[in-house]
């Protein structure tokens, strides 16, 4: 299953320049784009001040995370193992495709955002599934690598949401 969904996402690389162009694009910048979201929100409101807060603490521990699964569990990315349409720029041959950190922290702001304004945090997930699926266009991470990171950012957010809510009142 993985390597089938892999394969039907991957094969679309390299056949239309446009978007291959957003692809990279939306893989390498969209990390701005939440950025600008979380300066504008830090400025709204006092409730959005915190929804921020929790997610800088997401993001910490989401980091965090990543760097402790990496030396337990490798895994090869998908170039390595096989012939992919690798769109630059491109991660070391060694690094682990598990966790994607740029999909786990996108899903770590979404998840943070969604308690706050339902309409902003349902258009930041779109834009993290949009996130997950330029790494497996890239071919730089398999299907399940994006469903664990989405997971895992999910996750993160929830615990730096229970642990944020104790800190701040």
């Amino acid at each position: 299953m993985d390597d089938k969904l892999f394969k039907a996402i991957n094969q679309l690389a390299g056949s239309n320049r446009l978007f291959d162009y957003l692809m990279v694009s939306v893989s390498q910048k969209m990390r701005y784009v939440f950025l600008l979201i979380f300066i504008f929100l830090w400025f709204r409101n006092k409730v959005y001040r915190k929804a921020v807060y929790i997610a800088g603490l997401g993001s910490i521990l989401t980091v965090l995370a990543g760097l402790l699964i990496k030396p337990f569990y490798y895994r090869p990315r998908p170039f390595v193992r096989r012939m992919v349409r690798l769109l630059p720029p491109v991660p070391p041959r060694e690094s682990s495709s598990f966790p994607s950190k740029h999909t786990a922290l996108a899903f770590m702001a979404a998840t943070s955002i969604i308690f706050y304004n339902r309409l902003l945090g349902s258009v930041m997930y779109v834009l993290s599934l949009l996130t997950g699926l330029s790494r497996i266009w890239m071919g730089q991470h398999d299907p399940s690598d994006i469903a664990g990171s989405a997971f895992l950012g999910s996750f993160m957010s929830l615990f730096a949401r229970l642990a944020g809510m104790k800190m701040i009142k």
